[in-house]
């Protein structure tokens, strides 16, 4: 990955204007489409599985009147009654125009003899049910205005009149001053942390840009499904944070190389490669927790996470493209001057004076064992209050002070007590009995007879008279455990109501929809911990190729998250601090906060974990020594994590004050947990647990070694890599071997040395297996197990990819019949458009080689008749195939020919055959390798005098004893020798051919056509 980061970061640098305008196109795209397209947001809470929901799909069927949103207008008056005669004619005048409006099903007035429990006992409030035509989601904001506007009459009568309601939600959403001065403050902190308002502005506008580009998407998803209006707010903030974070990483690398001297071409493709590779598994690791609440099955947080994975997604793009692209048109002015501060610490050593982070680690490490017990102790406590956890969604009650709907809420809750906020809706299956309403009242009474009961009212059969609804008004309020208590007793009544009375019965309504939506989330919380901890060892001992580190940063993953949990049942459910904090209500918490916040602080705190613990990794492989790795990696680390660790806090907490009442939660659980997560678990926690386990923390059995991927995040194959590119560009040669061993662990053949130029003809005598082996490990398709390898500057293994579009195949004595089926010039038109540029004409080129392809077999001296487009390769002896399938791959271009002879058939007459062939249609700078089974340094004397001639000999592949210093630090598949006759049949179509063994025809210096 960091060789591909690298090259990523090369590119665009180089091709700066070309990756800026890509982006700007794409932000113009998704933020232009989407706001044009004019998606809107909308709540909708429904959770397919679940009682109350099936139950109300089944209503849409059977009772239509009710299935759909529903809104309650209240009305209030301090004078009188609400059935006083003015009162009275206000509230039916409202009630009509209500009937008038579109998308309006039906309205009853309070004082209807349908309507039940709608005038208060003290007279003064009224609430009259309306209606509406399909779900909260299907409402338009026309019929909304509508309804609020039909207010007036009421107002005019001296009344106070409110409309509540799902669908009278606040779902828009947009950033306050506050939520900017959270944005400010992380500006203030890259200021310090740079020292430069050109790189601390960088990261900014590289967050705002993700943060654009991810709303645009987001509104225009939108467009054509349900979105929560939480959905973008939380892109919104995560995109603001891991956006400035990711930016900061990359930056704070790049400033330090090229304080050191490094070009910053380079120093920007190295800090994409090495910085970047963390920020790509951070990313992911985000990524894959935030889509892991898809697992859930519930829609509207399956789309949350979605859009904020997206969000997310687009921070890590634009930190390893754009932000490289940028540095490309500012070159070298991030170079910190010299003498400044930030010059002073990226030239500092360990031996220098002591930064902060150092003094830290060292304090931290005087007493290992009090800063584990402190922090555990710490985080413990804390996260005492997480054992009260209650859960459920927003009521009214959490709307803003003066919103309609809170207004509605509060006047219900004094009218007529807090539980008329929430009445459950009873479905009855009255199609198997004949006394409708005598059971029907039956039912009504030991509904009735039920703790936290306030009223129950008659049962209403629907037209079809098979099913009827029961109103259950509870004592308490939507959100209080009572009722929750409440639905689960009428659920436990069902069976006997059941046996006694034939009627099956169900519970449904909004309230109980949030409360099966809680239930589902407080039962799915823990399997949810269990994967996002099993996923974090499983990715850490990819990264760090241990078992301590990865148990270690899971367990401390769960302290800040349940920490962080504990503080905001203390704040948001408790109520302590609220008012300080500007939280107008208290009570239980947002039910999908705790599985968000462990979705998205898993993804933060591997982040840091990598950041710190990668540089102690790579300081014990250099030497060994636990303590000083700790030191080491943790001072030169600490400073950037602290700056990312403030800057989400910050970001995340302005978010707070001034926040949505479903974002505030939210925004504060994220923000406290960053903070215990990376200034009490990572920046104290780990380096403290890490001294403790010495040595043991970089223990990793060998057998789970080889089965774990190697992720490179700390970019030592790059440096590996690096290296092995400065050698080969320092080479003459097109091919260069030093001291490589070829094949794999436990058969190589080596170590073989070699500088062949460009143009030559290679005669190589080896085995069958050895050639293979050579020509797989030439062509880029098996790795050398040891020594260093290039071909025309390209190193192997890491730039195989060059390597596969460089080298060529033919295998004469394979003994195989490819292409038989085909005439020369489909076989050539083939190769042809892969090759040939697009000003040229492909037949121009075909009828180019088939000239080339006669001139060559006349070359022979034995006699042939022409070749043309439409001569089948069936008809063409062996040496005509050959000539045609070695033609065809040479029109691609390649640099480097490989020609296996085979064993079976004299290599004089065969070699010459074919060097002369070669020797007509391969360009002089070509490099023709010829391999055979026996000696072949007859069939260079055939070819073109100029050329320069090199034999080699391979032996067997055999097990050898490779000095560690040859031995590279790849992987290498684990499979045996022979496997290696399958390798020709890897290599792309292109540059691979083969064709029959002459046994079974012609001898190959005959040629000729049949």
């Amino acid at each position: 990955m960091a060789i591909f980061l690298y090259r990523i970061g090369h590119f665009a640098y180089r091709r700066a204007w070309t990756v800026i305008g890509a982006w700007i196109l794409v932000l113009a795209a998704l933020l232009g489409g989407g706001l044009a397209l004019g998606g809107q947001m909308a709540e909708s809470y429904a959770i397919p599985g679940t009682e109350s929901q099936e139950t109300i799909d089944m209503l849409g069927a059977v009772f239509p009147q009710v299935s759909g949103a529903s809104v309650e207008a209240v009305f209030h008056t301090t004078d009188g009654s609400v059935d006083d005669a003015t009162n009275k004619a206000a509230i039916e005048q409202t009630i009509t125009a209500i009937e008038d409006i579109p998308g309006v099903a039906a309205a009853v007035s309070p004082f209807s003899e349908y309507a039940a429990n709608a005038v208060s006992d003290d007279g003064q409030t009224a609430i009259a049910r309306v209606q509406l035509n399909g779900a909260s989601t299907d409402v338009s904001q026309a019929t909304l205005d509508a309804l609020t506007g039909s207010g007036e009459i009421g107002r005019d009568a001296g009344m106070t009149v409110a409309f509540g309601g799902q669908v009278f939600q606040d779902t828009t959403f947009g950033l306050t001053i506050v939520e900017v001065f959270g944005v400010l403050f992380a500006g203030v902190v890259l200021v310090i942390t740079f020292g430069s308002l050109l790189a601390a502005g960088m990261p900014l506008l590289m967050a705002l840009i993700g943060v654009g580009i991810a709303t645009g998407g987001i509104l225009a998803a939108a467009a054509f499904t349900n979105v929560s209006s939480t959905a973008p707010m939380l892109a919104v903030m995560l995109g603001l944070a891991v956006g400035i974070d990711y930016s900061l990483f990359i930056l704070s690398r790049h400033r330090q190389q090229l304080a050191r001297g490094v070009e910053p071409e380079e120093s920007a493709a190295t800090a994409v490669a090495t910085a970047g590779g963390a920020v790509v598994f951070a990313g992911i690791t985000v990524i894959i927790a935030l889509l892991g609440l898809l697992v859930v099955g519930i829609p509207f947080l399956s789309t949350m996470g979605v859009a904020a994975a997206f969000a997310v997604f687009i921070a890590v793009l634009i930190a390893v493209t754009l932000l490289p692209a940028m540095l490309g048109l500012i070159k070298g002015r991030m170079t910190p001057k010299a003498g400044s501060r930030a010059h002073r610490r990226a030239l500092a050593d360990d031996d220098a004076k002591p930064t902060l982070g150092r003094r830290w680690v060292n304090t931290v490490l005087k007493a290992p064992i009090v800063a584990v017990v402190l922090v555990v102790g710490v985080l413990g406590t804390l996260a005492v209050p997480a054992l009260s956890l209650d859960l459920n969604l927003p009521t009214g009650a959490a709307e803003p002070a003066g919103s309609t709907q809170r207004a509605a809420y509060e006047m219900v809750e004094d009218g007529f007590g807090p539980g008329a906020n929430g009445p459950l809706i009873v479905v009855v299956d009255i199609t198997q009995t004949t006394d409708i309403f005598t059971e029907l009242d039956a039912i009504r009474t030991e509904l009735e007879h039920l703790d936290g009961v306030s009223f129950v009212s008659q049962g209403l059969p629907n037209e079809t008279v098979d099913t009827a609804i029961i109103q259950v008004i509870p004592t308490t309020a939507p959100d209080d455990p009572a009722t929750k208590t409440l639905v689960q007793d009428i659920r436990d009544l069902a069976p006997s109501i059941d046996a006694e009375y034939g009627t099956p019965i169900r519970v449904t309504g909004q309230t109980a929809v949030t409360i099966d939506i809680s239930n589902r989330l407080s039962n799915a919380l823990v399997p949810f911990a269990l994967v996002v901890v099993g996923l974090s060892i499983v990715l850490l001992m990819m990264v760090f190729r241990s078992l301590f580190v990865p148990v270690k940063a899971a367990l401390g993953f769960l302290l800040s998250a349940f920490a962080a949990i504990g503080v905001t049942v203390a704040v948001f459910q408790w109520g302590w601090f609220a008012d300080l904090l500007h939280i107008e209500h208290t009570g239980p918490i947002l039910s999908f906060l705790p599985i968000l916040l462990m979705a998205v602080l898993f993804g933060l705190a591997m982040d840091y974990e990598v950041f710190l613990v990668s540089g102690m990794r790579e300081e014990f492989v250099r030497h060994g020594k636990p303590r000083e790795a700790i030191v080491h990696g943790f001072q030169h680390s600490a400073r950037v994590v602290t700056a990312a660790a403030l800057i989400m806090f910050f970001v995340f907490f302005g978010f707070v004050p001034e926040g949505a009442g479903v974002i505030k939660g939210i925004a504060f659980a994220l923000a406290i947990g960053v903070f215990f997560d990376a200034f009490l678990v990572r920046m104290t926690l780990v380096p403290a647990a890490m001294a403790l386990a010495g040595k043991a923390a970089w223990y990793l059995p060998k057998w789970l070694g080889r089965l774990l991927p190697n992720v490179d995040v700390e970019g030592e194959g790059l440096r590996a890599h690096l290296g092995d590119l400065a050698w080969a560009k320092a080479q003459k040669g097109a091919l260069t071997a030093e001291a490589a061993y070829l094949g794999l662990p436990g058969q190589t053949m080596g170590p073989l040395s070699f500088d062949i130029e460009a143009g030559s003809v290679v005669t190589v005598q080896a085995p069958a297996a050895s050639r293979r082996v050579f020509a797989a490990s030439l062509a880029g398709r098996l790795d050398p197990v040891g020594g260093r390898l290039q071909l025309h500057g390209s190193p192997l293994p890491s730039e195989r990819s060059r390597a596969l579009r460089r080298v060529g195949l033919v295998d004469v004595g394979a003994g195989q019949r490819h292409d038989l089926h085909r005439t020369v010039g489909e076989l050539l038109a083939e190769r042809l458009e892969l090759s040939v540029p697009w000003y040229r004409s492909a037949a121009a080129g075909q009828a180019e080689w088939i000239e080339k392809i006669n001139l060559a077999l006349r070359s022979t001296g034995t006699s042939h008749r022409p070749i043309d487009a439409d001569t089948s390769m069936a008809s063409l002896s062996a040496l005509g195939r050959a000539t045609v399938l070695a033609a065809s791959v040479l029109a691609e271009r390649p640099e480097v020919l490989i020609v296996d002879l085979g064993d079976a058939l004299p290599v004089d007459a065969r070699g010459r055959s074919i060097a002369q062939v070669l020797a007509v249609l391969a360009p002089v700078k070509t490099t023709i390798v010829l391999a055979a089974g026996d000696a072949v340094q007859a069939a260079s004397g055939a070819m073109i005098g100029a050329r320069p001639t090199v034999a080699l000999a391979l032996p067997e592949p055999a097990d050898h004893d490779i000095p560690d210093h040859h031995i590279t630090d790849r992987d290498v598949p684990d499979h045996d020798i022979t496997d290696c006759e399958e390798l020709e049949h890897d290599v792309p179509a292109q540059n691979t051919v083969a064709t029959p063994d002459a046994s079974e025809e012609r001898v190959l210096e005959e040629g000729g056509v049949r």
